[in-house]
């Protein structure tokens, strides 16, 4: 029998494909962070979480890698000076970063300070991110993009940015704002700087095709194009106009939709320069994808090209329009922010437990007086063979609705229908296990997989750490941190710590398909047990929401450091939300529960239910959860269940048994 190996974990969990080089399994087992692409020995992600763990931090936490950051970074930036060279481009590459991707200060900070050398910019959509990037952009000659419907203060604050010696560039998204720019502009004594949306017929792929085209929900129409032109040469401010822009969707999955917009969007920019206009930049808008997946497909967790034909495309169509047009070349801008953030950042939960259809903490052994019902489901279970597996199992199917009907007509004892309940499903486990070696699996025994799939309950909230899951059924790569020389033997769906039945993952990347469970090793109750949701830096943290109040989650941020133990450095901690502080969002104070909780207290006290000492034990207790961590204390939740219970009788440990009698195939 062949030994379970690293090398068969990469293949499992497709690390090789999706990881991009960013991520692979050292020999230990433990999954490893290259934040320099597949240069140096890595970072050892478990030693981190130990790390994490031994000073006190609960699970779950995200942990960023910053160099990761930097590294996606300087890799777009050269691989357009690259294609410019090679091309003989006349003008320059000058991308932003538009901070919808992931709005955090840090993130934010890296993405300026790795990419001054390039003069790279940022984007803002809207007021609140216009505030930050004003004040965050320091590069002198780096763009400053805004996108979005804006405000009078909006625009005024766009301005005030061109009077402090910024590049702010203001898109038009609609006429009026035009005429709000044009008189804002006068008021305060700027020459703007102005850039055009045009909507284009191109669309994109995937889940965001609907977003662009002509009926997307930004832009101006070829008339309206043209109309802004005669006010702005009314108005004597032909000149201000700098930048023709377009944005056909996110995670864009087909590089054919890139080249035709390309095209389409260099060919109105071209017919504007041959109106005399004279524009700078041509702004190709956001898109560039993540291979979710690894497939390199154009599915839609997945992309059909790589960052250097997406560059090389990009480049390529401009030039080839504009010299048939014989129009200068444009200075090229990108709206990159999904490649550049998403790899960067992996969120670690913790299993805290498992439930698994058809265990059972209790025996089920034979007993004289059990009803017929049970008595054939036995009889079924000691007949199985490769020739009547369909047929047993459409009977078990049959006997299993039989003792359901019986049971609510009172007729079948409580006792008898958890037998029933548990020889179906270990007769399905057998049968399901046996068919695997056959040449023709029937459908019905085929769809077991899915049902007999354990339930592995993890720690976080789906709705705040991961919501394009749940929302548009996006897909992240999962796997393991850790054991990963160990084969994993259990079939798995991923449940979150929220009362509600759509806080589950039961659908995950595969490098052909979507696949409905995944594989993962058997759960012991005593051990620690991690998983990584990988490439999770794009839109995740800003986008989740306070479902049951969870919060955000803790967060660490990672640094290499070849002279520190492991390679590595921790250099920011920063503390999730407590229970006191995600109440105080929703207009509870921390002191007036306090008053409240003790005045209850107070009173039991006085009636005698309570003791004085027991009263002031309580009270310390509810406001040591009250400024405590919102998500589940698996550490001390595994202590208690040790002390009062003993542990279940798993029928995974011999799925050939049942109640002690043996369960196969007959001869």
């Amino acid at each position: 029998m062949k030994t379970w190996s690293v090398s068969d974990s990469l293949k499992a969990y497709n690390i090789e494909n999706w990881g991009d080089q960013y991520f692979s399994i050292n020999p230990s087992g433990n999954l490893t962070v290259h934040p320099r692409r597949g240069e140096g020995a890595g970072i050892d992600l478990k030693n981190v979480i130990d790390e994490i763990r031994s000073e006190g931090m609960g699970l779950p936490v995200l942990i960023r890698f910053q160099d990761i950051i930097r590294h996606r970074v300087v890799a777009l930036n050269e691989a357009f000076r690259k294609s410019i060279s090679e091309f003989g481009y006349k003008g320059i590459y000058q991308g932003v970063y538009p901070i919808k991707a992931n709005q955090m200060r840090e993130v934010v900070e890296e993405i300026v300070d790795a990419g001054r050398p390039y003069d790279f910019g940022l984007e803002a959509g809207s007021k609140a991110e216009l505030s930050a990037v004003i004040a965050m952009s320091t590069t002198p000659n780096s763009l400053i993009i805004c996108n979005g419907y804006k405000d009078y203060a909006f625009i005024k604050t766009a301005l005030m940015g061109i009077k402090l010696g910024k590049k702010v560039i203001i898109i038009v998204e609609k006429l009026t704002e035009l005429y709000q720019i044009i008189s804002v502009a006068k008021e305060l004594g700027v020459t703007p700087m102005i850039g055009i949306r045009s909507k284009l017929y191109s669309k994109g792929s995937g889940k965001w095709e609907s977003s662009g085209g002509e009926f997307a929900k930004f832009g101006l129409t070829t008339p309206e194009l043209l109309h802004a032109v005669n006010v702005l040469r009314q108005e004597g401010l032909q000149d201000c106009f700098k930048l023709v822009h377009f944005h056909i969707g996110s995670q864009i999955t087909n590089i054919k939709a890139i080249k035709d917009a390309v095209k389409e969007g260099t060919r109105i920019y071209a017919k504007l320069r041959k109106m005399g206009l004279n524009l700078e930049f041509l702004d190709v808008g956001g898109g560039l994808g993540v291979d979710y997946d690894g497939s390199r497909t154009s599915f839609e967790s997945s992309i059909n090209y790589s960052l250097a034909e997406y560059v090389s495309d990009v480049v390529y169509s401009i030039q080839e329009v504009c010299q048939t047009e014989e129009v200068p070349e444009p200075n090229i801008v990108t709206e990159t922010g999904r490649a550049l953030v998403a790899h960067h950042s992996v969120l670690i939960v913790n299993v805290f437990g498992n439930i698994e259809v058809g265990a059972t903490p209790m025996e089920m052994a034979e007993t004289p007086d059990e009803a017929d019902v049970v008595k054939e489901m036995r009889y079924l279970s000691h007949h199985l063979s490769s020739k009547n597996l369909l047929e047993h199992f459409h009977d078990a199917v049959q006997r299993k609705e039989e003792a359901l009907s019986m049971f609510k007509l009172g007729f079948l004892s409580l006792e008898d229908k958890a037998k029933v309940e548990y020889l179906f499903w270990q007769i399905c486990k057998v049968i399901h296990k046996n068919a695997a070696g056959l040449k023709y699996v029937p459908d019905e025994v085929e769809a077991l997989s899915k049902q007999l799939a354990d339930q592995y309950l993890c720690n976080f909230s789906l709705f705040q750490s991961m919501p394009d899951h749940w929302a548009i059924q996006h897909l992240f790569p999962i796997a393991p941190v850790h054991r990963l020389d160990e084969e994993p033997t259990r079939q798995a769906t991923l449940v979150d710590i929220t009362c509600d039945s759509d806080g589950k993952i039961c659908k995950f990347i595969d490098l052909r398909d979507i696949k409905d469970t995944l594989p993962l090793h058997g759960f012991k109750g005593g051990e620690p047990y991690y998983l990584g949701f990988f490439l999770m830096g794009a839109y995740q943290d800003i986008m989740g929401d306070l479902h049951n109040l969870f919060g955000r989650v803790n967060e660490v941020h990672v640094f290499l450091d070849e002279t520190e133990p492991g390679g590595y450095y921790i250099e920011e901690t920063i503390k999730g939300h407590t229970i006191a502080g995600i109440l105080s969002w929703i207009q509870y104070s921390a002191t007036d529960l306090e008053k409240k909780v003790k005045e209850q207290i107070d009173a039991r006290v006085r009636e005698g239910q309570i003791k004085p000492r027991e009263g002031v034990d309580l009270q310390k207790f509810y406001e040591e959860v009250l400024h405590g961590y919102t998500y589940v204390d698996c550490d001390k939740q595994a202590r208690v269940s040790a002390a009062v219970s003993e542990p279940l009788t798993r029928s995974s440990e011999n799925p050939d048994t049942v109640g002690g009698v043996g369960l196969g195939f007959g001869s």
